[in-house]
Protein backbone atom coordinates (compact mmCIF):
# COMPACT_ATOMS: atom_id res chain seq x y z
CA UNK A 1 0.00 0.00 0.00
CA UNK A 2 1.20 3.75 -1.16
CA UNK A 3 -0.13 6.15 1.43
CA UNK A 4 0.06 10.01 0.20
CA UNK A 5 -0.05 11.78 2.86
CA UNK A 6 -2.17 15.73 2.71
CA UNK A 7 -1.32 19.19 4.98
CA UNK A 8 -4.01 21.53 4.13
CA UNK A 9 -1.33 23.12 1.54
CA UNK A 10 -1.52 20.29 -0.41
CA UNK A 11 -5.34 19.92 -0.89
CA UNK A 12 -5.57 23.42 -2.03
CA UNK A 13 -2.42 22.11 -4.45
CA UNK A 14 -4.17 19.58 -6.77
CA UNK A 15 -3.70 20.52 -10.30
CA UNK A 16 -4.63 18.34 -13.39
CA UNK A 17 -1.66 17.92 -16.05
CA UNK A 18 -3.05 19.16 -19.46
CA UNK A 19 -2.34 16.06 -21.11
CA UNK A 20 -1.14 12.60 -21.08
CA UNK A 21 3.14 12.31 -20.85
CA UNK A 22 3.94 10.79 -24.12
CA UNK A 23 7.40 9.45 -22.42
CA UNK A 24 5.80 7.59 -19.61
CA UNK A 25 2.88 6.52 -21.66
CA UNK A 26 5.47 5.35 -24.25
CA UNK A 27 7.32 3.33 -21.51
CA UNK A 28 4.38 1.93 -19.79
CA UNK A 29 2.87 0.93 -22.88
CA UNK A 30 5.79 -1.55 -23.32
CA UNK A 31 5.36 -2.69 -19.95
CA UNK A 32 1.59 -3.83 -20.70
CA UNK A 33 2.45 -5.16 -23.86
CA UNK A 34 5.47 -7.40 -22.39
CA UNK A 35 3.13 -8.41 -19.32
CA UNK A 36 -0.18 -9.16 -22.10
CA UNK A 37 2.88 -11.01 -24.27
CA UNK A 38 3.84 -13.46 -20.81
CA UNK A 39 0.39 -13.73 -19.89
CA UNK A 40 -0.49 -15.40 -23.08
CA UNK A 41 2.31 -17.84 -22.38
CA UNK A 42 0.65 -18.56 -19.36
CA UNK A 43 -3.07 -18.91 -20.21
CA UNK A 44 -4.97 -20.27 -16.72
CA UNK A 45 -3.04 -17.79 -14.41
CA UNK A 46 -5.23 -15.29 -12.57
CA UNK A 47 -2.96 -11.81 -13.56
CA UNK A 48 -3.05 -8.99 -11.01
CA UNK A 49 -3.32 -6.68 -13.65
CA UNK A 50 -6.54 -5.60 -15.77
CA UNK A 51 -5.55 -3.49 -18.89
CA UNK A 52 -8.51 -1.66 -20.52
CA UNK A 53 -9.94 -3.46 -23.29
CA UNK A 54 -8.53 -0.79 -25.57
CA UNK A 55 -5.52 -1.94 -24.80
CA UNK A 56 -5.61 -5.14 -25.55
CA UNK A 57 -7.12 -4.54 -29.41
CA UNK A 58 -4.04 -2.20 -29.40
CA UNK A 59 -1.78 -4.85 -28.62
CA UNK A 60 -3.10 -7.45 -30.26
CA UNK A 61 -2.75 -5.35 -33.41
CA UNK A 62 0.68 -4.67 -33.15
CA UNK A 63 3.34 -6.50 -35.37
CA UNK A 64 6.04 -8.47 -34.07
CA UNK A 65 7.48 -8.81 -30.71
CA UNK A 66 7.58 -5.51 -27.99
CA UNK A 67 10.94 -6.29 -26.94
CA UNK A 68 12.15 -6.70 -30.09
CA UNK A 69 10.33 -3.34 -31.17
CA UNK A 70 11.53 -1.76 -28.47
CA UNK A 71 15.52 -2.53 -28.24
CA UNK A 72 17.12 -1.48 -25.24
CA UNK A 73 14.31 0.47 -23.86
CA UNK A 74 12.63 -2.95 -22.99
CA UNK A 75 15.54 -2.99 -20.56
CA UNK A 76 14.12 -0.48 -18.31
CA UNK A 77 10.70 -1.25 -18.31
CA UNK A 78 10.56 -4.88 -18.52
CA UNK A 79 10.40 -5.33 -14.71
CA UNK A 80 6.46 -5.91 -13.14
CA UNK A 81 5.91 -2.42 -11.36
CA UNK A 82 9.04 -0.43 -12.47
CA UNK A 83 9.30 2.75 -14.14
CA UNK A 84 12.29 4.63 -14.05
CA UNK A 85 11.73 8.11 -12.78
CA UNK A 86 13.43 9.61 -15.57
CA UNK A 87 11.39 8.31 -18.04
CA UNK A 88 8.42 10.39 -16.70
CA UNK A 89 8.23 14.06 -17.77
CA UNK A 90 4.84 15.93 -17.16
CA UNK A 91 6.56 18.98 -17.85
CA UNK A 92 7.03 18.17 -21.48
CA UNK A 93 4.67 19.14 -23.88
CA UNK A 94 5.31 16.56 -26.57
CA UNK A 95 7.23 13.26 -27.40
CA UNK A 96 10.49 14.88 -28.73
CA UNK A 97 10.68 17.82 -25.44
CA UNK A 98 10.14 14.51 -23.30
CA UNK A 99 12.99 12.84 -24.75
CA UNK A 100 15.15 15.78 -24.94
CA UNK A 101 14.42 16.37 -21.10
CA UNK A 102 15.36 12.68 -20.36
CA UNK A 103 18.68 12.40 -22.01
CA UNK A 104 19.66 15.66 -19.65
CA UNK A 105 19.18 13.90 -16.76
CA UNK A 106 22.17 14.34 -14.79
CA UNK A 107 24.32 11.27 -13.80
CA UNK A 108 23.96 11.17 -10.33
CA UNK A 109 19.88 11.15 -10.92
CA UNK A 110 20.13 8.78 -13.57
CA UNK A 111 22.25 6.28 -11.39
CA UNK A 112 19.87 6.72 -8.51
CA UNK A 113 16.38 6.16 -10.70
CA UNK A 114 17.93 2.95 -12.26
CA UNK A 115 19.19 1.61 -8.61
CA UNK A 116 23.01 1.28 -9.95
CA UNK A 117 24.15 1.25 -7.32
CA UNK A 118 20.85 0.32 -4.91
CA UNK A 119 20.37 3.32 -3.06
CA UNK A 120 17.80 2.71 0.21
CA UNK A 121 14.74 4.64 0.25
CA UNK A 122 14.01 5.55 -3.13
CA UNK A 123 11.53 4.20 -5.82
CA UNK A 124 13.12 0.75 -6.76
CA UNK A 125 15.71 -0.16 -9.36
CA UNK A 126 16.54 -2.95 -11.92
CA UNK A 127 16.01 -6.09 -10.52
CA UNK A 128 18.98 -7.71 -12.66
CA UNK A 129 20.44 -4.38 -14.66
CA UNK A 130 22.72 -5.37 -17.85
CA UNK A 131 25.91 -3.94 -18.86
CA UNK A 132 24.20 -1.21 -20.94
CA UNK A 133 22.02 0.11 -17.93
CA UNK A 134 25.58 0.28 -16.25
CA UNK A 135 26.99 2.22 -19.02
CA UNK A 136 23.65 4.29 -19.42
CA UNK A 137 24.38 5.00 -15.32
CA UNK A 138 27.14 6.06 -15.66
CA UNK A 139 26.38 8.84 -18.51
CA UNK A 140 27.86 6.74 -21.59
CA UNK A 141 27.19 8.96 -24.79
CA UNK A 142 26.60 6.09 -26.81
CA UNK A 143 24.57 4.21 -24.27
CA UNK A 144 22.57 6.81 -24.12
CA UNK A 145 22.36 7.00 -27.87
CA UNK A 146 20.62 3.86 -28.55
CA UNK A 147 18.34 4.53 -25.51
CA UNK A 148 17.14 7.44 -27.96
CA UNK A 149 17.14 5.50 -31.09
CA UNK A 150 15.33 2.50 -29.75
CA UNK A 151 12.53 4.80 -27.81
CA UNK A 152 12.06 6.57 -30.52
CA UNK A 153 11.34 3.80 -32.98
CA UNK A 154 9.30 2.07 -30.58
CA UNK A 155 7.14 4.97 -30.05
CA UNK A 156 6.57 5.79 -33.94
CA UNK A 157 6.01 2.04 -34.58
CA UNK A 158 3.66 1.15 -31.96
CA UNK A 159 1.92 4.78 -29.96
CA UNK A 160 2.40 7.22 -32.72
CA UNK A 161 -0.48 5.82 -34.51
CA UNK A 162 -2.76 5.56 -31.36
CA UNK A 163 -1.88 8.91 -30.01
CA UNK A 164 -4.63 10.86 -31.72
CA UNK A 165 -7.34 8.45 -29.34
CA UNK A 166 -5.03 8.92 -26.32
CA UNK A 167 -5.41 12.46 -26.60
CA UNK A 168 -8.98 12.66 -27.10
CA UNK A 169 -9.41 10.28 -24.01
CA UNK A 170 -7.21 12.54 -22.26
CA UNK A 171 -9.34 15.44 -22.74
CA UNK A 172 -12.80 13.01 -21.77
CA UNK A 173 -10.73 12.22 -18.45
CA UNK A 174 -9.53 15.92 -17.58
CA UNK A 175 -13.34 16.81 -18.02
CA UNK A 176 -14.56 14.21 -15.67
CA UNK A 177 -12.13 15.22 -13.09
CA UNK A 178 -13.07 18.64 -12.92
CA UNK A 179 -16.51 18.39 -13.03
CA UNK A 180 -15.88 16.22 -10.02
CA UNK A 181 -13.95 18.81 -8.54
CA UNK A 182 -16.58 21.63 -9.34
CA UNK A 183 -19.58 19.71 -7.90
CA UNK A 184 -17.75 18.11 -4.87
CA UNK A 185 -14.60 19.57 -4.48
CA UNK A 186 -11.61 18.05 -3.53
CA UNK A 187 -12.98 15.03 -1.35
CA UNK A 188 -15.29 13.92 -4.67
CA UNK A 189 -11.99 14.43 -7.12
CA UNK A 190 -9.39 11.97 -4.55
CA UNK A 191 -12.71 9.80 -3.91
CA UNK A 192 -13.02 8.81 -7.49
CA UNK A 193 -9.67 8.77 -8.80
CA UNK A 194 -9.78 4.67 -8.97
CA UNK A 195 -12.48 2.49 -7.48
CA UNK A 196 -9.68 0.48 -5.56
CA UNK A 197 -8.05 3.43 -3.99
CA UNK A 198 -9.56 4.79 -0.65
CA UNK A 199 -9.53 8.39 0.19
CA UNK A 200 -9.33 8.50 4.49
CA UNK A 201 -8.43 12.52 5.03
CA UNK A 202 -5.98 13.53 4.68
CA UNK A 203 -4.53 10.44 3.72
CA UNK A 204 -4.76 8.73 -0.20
CA UNK A 205 -4.47 4.90 0.30
CA UNK A 206 -3.22 3.41 -3.04
CA UNK A 207 -2.82 -0.62 -3.71
CA UNK A 208 0.46 -1.54 -4.46
CA UNK A 209 2.95 -4.50 -4.25
CA UNK A 210 5.48 -1.82 -2.41
CA UNK A 211 4.52 -0.52 1.27
CA UNK A 212 5.93 3.65 1.92
CA UNK A 213 4.15 6.45 2.78
CA UNK A 214 5.19 9.73 0.54
CA UNK A 215 4.86 13.30 2.79
CA UNK A 216 3.64 15.76 0.29
CA UNK A 217 5.37 18.71 2.42
CA UNK A 218 2.90 21.28 1.24
CA UNK A 219 3.88 21.77 -2.29
CA UNK A 220 0.93 19.36 -3.84
CA UNK A 221 -0.07 16.76 -6.58
CA UNK A 222 -0.12 16.38 -10.08
CA UNK A 223 -2.61 14.06 -11.23
CA UNK A 224 -1.10 12.77 -14.81
CA UNK A 225 -3.55 10.62 -16.54
CA UNK A 226 -2.38 7.69 -18.29
CA UNK A 227 -4.13 5.22 -21.04
CA UNK A 228 -1.89 2.44 -20.33
CA UNK A 229 -1.38 2.64 -16.68
CA UNK A 230 -3.24 -0.33 -14.77
CA UNK A 231 -2.37 1.22 -11.24
CA UNK A 232 -0.75 4.23 -10.35
CA UNK A 233 2.87 5.25 -10.39
CA UNK A 234 4.04 7.72 -7.86
CA UNK A 235 7.22 10.05 -8.55
CA UNK A 236 8.92 11.84 -5.54
CA UNK A 237 9.68 15.49 -6.38
CA UNK A 238 12.09 16.82 -3.13
CA UNK A 239 11.40 20.50 -5.13
CA UNK A 240 7.75 20.22 -6.11
CA UNK A 241 4.77 18.89 -6.47
CA UNK A 242 4.45 14.99 -6.47
CA UNK A 243 3.43 13.38 -9.68
CA UNK A 244 0.42 10.55 -9.65
CA UNK A 245 -0.15 8.73 -12.85
CA UNK A 246 -3.45 7.02 -12.52
CA UNK A 247 -5.44 5.04 -15.23
CA UNK A 248 -7.68 7.18 -16.87
CA UNK A 249 -10.55 5.15 -16.38
CA UNK A 250 -11.99 1.36 -16.01
CA UNK A 251 -11.80 -0.27 -19.52
CA UNK A 252 -13.65 -3.36 -18.48
CA UNK A 253 -16.37 -0.85 -17.15
CA UNK A 254 -19.92 -2.18 -19.15
CA UNK A 255 -20.97 1.08 -19.85
CA UNK A 256 -17.11 2.35 -21.06
CA UNK A 257 -17.68 -1.44 -22.93
CA UNK A 258 -20.95 -0.62 -24.77
CA UNK A 259 -20.15 2.69 -25.91
CA UNK A 260 -16.83 1.49 -28.06
CA UNK A 261 -19.57 -1.75 -29.57
CA UNK A 262 -22.22 0.06 -29.86
CA UNK A 263 -21.26 2.35 -33.14
CA UNK A 264 -20.86 -0.47 -35.43
CA UNK A 265 -21.65 -0.49 -38.94
CA UNK A 266 -24.55 -2.85 -38.54
CA UNK A 267 -26.42 -0.71 -35.57
CA UNK A 268 -25.87 2.54 -36.84
CA UNK A 269 -28.97 2.89 -39.35
CA UNK A 270 -31.73 2.32 -36.81
CA UNK A 271 -30.20 3.49 -34.22
CA UNK A 272 -29.68 6.76 -36.46
CA UNK A 273 -33.76 7.30 -37.11
CA UNK A 274 -33.83 7.88 -33.45
CA UNK A 275 -32.33 11.32 -33.49
CA UNK A 276 -34.78 13.50 -35.76
CA UNK A 277 -36.39 14.18 -32.42
CA UNK A 278 -35.52 18.37 -31.32
CA UNK A 279 -34.34 17.84 -28.33
CA UNK A 280 -32.12 14.82 -28.72
CA UNK A 281 -30.12 16.76 -31.64
CA UNK A 282 -29.98 19.64 -29.09
CA UNK A 283 -28.73 16.98 -26.43
CA UNK A 284 -25.91 16.11 -29.01
CA UNK A 285 -25.48 20.08 -29.73
CA UNK A 286 -24.78 20.17 -26.04
CA UNK A 287 -22.51 17.34 -25.77
CA UNK A 288 -19.68 19.80 -27.72
CA UNK A 289 -18.22 20.23 -24.13
CA UNK A 290 -18.56 16.92 -21.88
CA UNK A 291 -20.45 16.68 -19.73
CA UNK A 292 -22.07 14.06 -16.84
CA UNK A 293 -25.29 13.03 -17.06
CA UNK A 294 -26.81 15.87 -13.84
CA UNK A 295 -24.66 18.63 -16.43
CA UNK A 296 -26.53 16.81 -19.24
CA UNK A 297 -29.39 17.26 -17.63
CA UNK A 298 -29.37 21.03 -16.50
CA UNK A 299 -27.77 22.20 -19.90
CA UNK A 300 -31.09 20.54 -21.69
CA UNK A 301 -33.54 21.60 -18.91
CA UNK A 302 -34.68 17.90 -19.12
CA UNK A 303 -34.60 15.39 -15.89
CA UNK A 304 -32.31 12.83 -15.03
CA UNK A 305 -34.01 10.17 -17.01
CA UNK A 306 -34.60 12.10 -19.90
CA UNK A 307 -30.76 12.84 -20.57
CA UNK A 308 -29.59 9.62 -19.64
CA UNK A 309 -32.22 8.06 -22.22
CA UNK A 310 -30.78 10.35 -24.53
CA UNK A 311 -27.49 9.47 -24.21
CA UNK A 312 -28.03 6.11 -24.37
CA UNK A 313 -29.82 6.40 -27.62
CA UNK A 314 -26.38 8.62 -29.15
CA UNK A 315 -23.85 5.96 -27.74
CA UNK A 316 -26.36 3.34 -29.87
CA UNK A 317 -25.71 5.32 -33.01
CA UNK A 318 -22.22 5.80 -32.28
CA UNK A 319 -22.09 9.66 -32.13
CA UNK A 320 -21.30 10.12 -28.26
CA UNK A 321 -19.25 8.05 -25.86
CA UNK A 322 -19.95 7.45 -22.24
CA UNK A 323 -16.88 6.76 -19.51
CA UNK A 324 -17.44 5.91 -15.98
CA UNK A 325 -15.61 6.44 -12.92
CA UNK A 326 -16.78 5.48 -9.34
CA UNK A 327 -20.74 6.66 -9.59
CA UNK A 328 -19.98 9.04 -12.05
CA UNK A 329 -20.52 8.66 -15.97
CA UNK A 330 -19.59 11.33 -18.84
CA UNK A 331 -20.79 11.46 -22.06
CA UNK A 332 -18.24 12.82 -25.12
CA UNK A 333 -19.07 13.10 -28.41
CA UNK A 334 -17.03 10.87 -31.32
CA UNK A 335 -15.69 11.64 -34.28
CA UNK A 336 -19.05 10.83 -35.73
CA UNK A 337 -20.88 13.07 -33.60
CA UNK A 338 -18.60 15.63 -34.28
CA UNK A 339 -18.61 15.06 -38.15
CA UNK A 340 -22.22 15.00 -37.96
CA UNK A 341 -22.46 18.54 -36.17
CA UNK A 342 -20.45 20.05 -38.75
CA UNK A 343 -22.47 19.77 -41.15
CA UNK A 344 -25.60 20.91 -39.59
Amino acid sequence: MIRLHFTAADLGRITLAPGADALSETALSLRLSLRLGRARQSRGRAQPYRPRPAARQWHHSLRGGAGARAGVLAELVAEDGFVPDFLLQPSAHDFAEALDAASSTPVERLARDLGIPEVSGWNGGLVRPGRWAHELAQGSPAATRALLDDTRRYFASSVEPLWPRIRRDTLTDRALRAEMLLRGGVDALLTTLGTTWRWQAPTLHLPSASAYDVPLCGRGLLLVPSWFATGPMVMYRPESATVLVYPMYDGDDPVAAGAGAAGSAEDRPEALAALLGRTRAQVLALLRSPATTTALAERACVSLAAASGHASVLRGAGLVETVRTGTAVLHSLTPLGRSLLAGI
